[in-house]
């Protein structure tokens, strides 16, 4: 950490908040750009400071999030995960169809504690029916087993990083005090205005698109009709010569008749 921090000042380090800011464009261009090609990014915050914040906003762009205890296996291990959401999802089948009522009340018992428990681990996740294109962490020490897992799967990884911290094993590193909840809501909030430009214009290219394909239909039928309407002689032409042929050969009879 030591190209980030500013000074030292009764044991205490002082992070240099220029070069925040240039790791923070920096982070932010790149979190646009995944969010624009329509992509996931998983936010990953347990600790006490920064679990409800992160609940909070996140939510609004419907990304994904995880502020419980890190499942062990969540990203090398996916397939093991997604089932135990899909076991989520059965269960709320079973509300909705009334197979649930027909349980005993024991059954409906242990069914309620496993989807609470579910809910409370996976809930966050719930949509995310593919791995994600980008981890976003707040405090990468705390956090070690996510970004080892995303390491290994070659995930590109977005943090905070304090000064107790080692920026380098991260991809995109955002020298901050990560134990202020002040601080994380203020590094959150651009990250989320960057993911809203990029969900936008995302959005913009496919209006531009569909406007363009709607555009062009129309040139291709009246050309379709232009090419009808000069064929239309030719053929009128050729429907004309079994006739005339009729005439020839009636003319041809006639005169060996005489």
């Amino acid at each position: 950490m030591a190209p980030y921090i500013f000074m030292e000042r009764n044991g205490i380090h002082i992070i240099d908040l220029k070069k925040t800011q240039a790791k923070l464009e920096e982070a932010a261009s790149a979190i646009k750009q995944i969010a624009k090609s329509g992509r996931k990014i998983l936010f990953v915050a347990t600790k006490k400071q920064a679990k409800d914040v992160v609940a909070e906003k996140i939510q609004s762009i419907e990304m994904p999030y995880v502020t419980e205890r890190w499942p062990g296996g969540m990203l090398t291990n996916f397939p093991t995960i997604r089932k135990a959401v899909k076991k989520m999802s059965t269960l709320d089948k079973m509300v909705g169809d009334g197979t649930f009522d027909t349980l005993s009340k024991r059954e409906k018992l242990q069914m309620n504690r496993q989807r609470a428990k579910l809910e409370k681990n996976l809930g966050s996740i719930k949509d995310l029916s593919r791995l994600p294109a980008a981890l976003f962490v707040i405090d990468i020490l705390k956090e070690n087993i996510a970004v080892r897992e995303a390491r290994r799967l070659d995930i590109p990884v977005f943090g905070m990083v304090d000064t107790n911290s080692d920026p380098n094993e991260i991809d995109f590193p955002i020298p901050a005090n990560d134990d202020a909840t002040n601080s994380i809501s203020l590094i959150l909030d651009v990250m989320i205005e960057a993911i809203r430009e990029g969900l936008s214009e995302r959005k913009a290219e496919h209006l531009d698109d569909e406007e363009t394909v709607a555009a062009a239909k129309p040139r291709r039928n009246k050309d379709e009709e232009d090419d009808d309407e000069d064929d239309a002689p030719a053929k009128s032409e050729r429907g004309d010569r079994p006739a005339r042929r009729g005439r020839r050969n009636t003319l041809n009879g006639g005169r060996r008749g005489q």
